[in-house]
């Protein structure tokens, strides 16, 4: 059991790791020069792809900076060091943009495909912790992402400078994301099995009932008549069309309590007369999401889908969002 003061200790250590690394971040940022300028312009400018490459834990965050870009506008890939200098170099071409990740720049790996990239037409992005490096002198183009320490009690294992690294990697990505008006349906494209491809390639149409199964009257129907058809239809509702087909009204488990308080026997009432006009629809090719925002903001617990010409298309409410996971 853990005792309150091996607590205390363990809290005071944390925070000193965060303040440590997110003091590492804030000093890269006001270190940032036109270099960063001229790393997004290499990239736009390149007809190939971005190779993100790296060893040891510089690999790992190569690794999530190449799917952070992939997935953000820019055909990015990972390939390994160790990997590159038994074959899979042949995997980076004279077009492509090699980004290089070694905090102290010295990587053996790294600098023996580094010549080779070069002699075929590639380019070179070193991003290290040391501009005197031999990875940095080589490249076309130097990141600076040094530490002044790890937020490790040794100063040994990578901390600060693998989260510097991260944080730097991020920003190319958000920078060239930017410059390319990559938009978020562009990402909803690369994410369509997630949640986010979901409610943001999700229109009405796909969550909503036809029209066939929409409980539907005439607006002369009487209101035992409808409620009947309330029932049946299982969304609390039922919409009233006119004479010419065109949506009329709707009528809801709300607008029959407050006409029972107005006017107390409704059997022979006509549901026109109780029926709320002009009700709040939406088009179906917009999107499931727009529709749980209009929900939501006017409190209403049914919508009705129509076509601009305000026939009737359909109905959608809250379990039918919920169902297809948009909300």
């Amino acid at each position: 059991m853990t005792t309150s003061s091996a607590a205390e200790r363990a809290i005071a250590l944390a925070r000193q790791v965060l303040a440590i690394e997110a003091d590492a971040v804030l000093k890269i940022s006001a270190r940032l020069t036109e270099s960063f300028a001229a790393a997004v312009a290499l990239i736009l400018a390149s007809r190939g792809r971005v190779i993100v490459s790296g060893i040891g834990k510089s690999g790992h965050v190569a690794r999530k900076i190449a799917a952070t870009m992939a997935s953000t506008g820019t055909p990015a890939y990972f390939v390994h060091a160790a990997e590159a200098v038994h074959g899979d170099l042949g995997m980076i071409t004279h077009d492509d943009v090699l980004i290089a990740l070694s905090n102290s720049g010295e990587n053996s790996e790294l600098l023996t495909i580094v010549p080779l990239v070069k002699r075929q037409g590639g380019h070179l992005i070193a991003m290290t912790g040391n501009p005197a490096s031999a990875l940095a002198r080589e490249a076309d183009i130097h990141l600076d992402a040094h530490v002044d320490e790890e937020a490790c009690p040794l100063n040994l294992a990578p901390t600060a400078s693998t989260t510097a690294a991260l944080a730097l990697g991020d920003a190319l990505a958000v920078a060239l994301l930017d410059a390319r008006g990559f938009s978020a349906t562009d990402f909803a494209r690369s994410h369509p099995g997630g949640a986010l491809g979901r409610k943001l390639l999700t229109h009405v149409r796909d969550v909503m009932q036809p029209t066939a199964r929409v409980a539907v009257v005439g607006e002369s129907t009487e209101i035992p008549a409808a409620l009947k058809a309330i029932s049946q239809g299982g969304m609390g509702m039922v919409a009233v069309l006119g004479a010419d087909g065109s949506l009329a009204g709707i009528f809801t488990d709300g607008d029959l309590r407050r006409a029972l308080e107005r006017l107390g026997d409704l059997r022979q009432i006509a549901v026109a007369e109780v029926m709320s006009r002009k009700p709040r629809v939406i088009g179906p090719d917009r999107l499931a999401v727009e529709a749980v925002e209009m929900m939501e903001r006017l409190k209403l617990n049914q919508l009705l889908v129509t076509d601009d010409a305000g026939q009737l298309q359909g109905a959608l409410n809250m379990h039918d969002l919920f169902r297809a996971k948009v909300m």
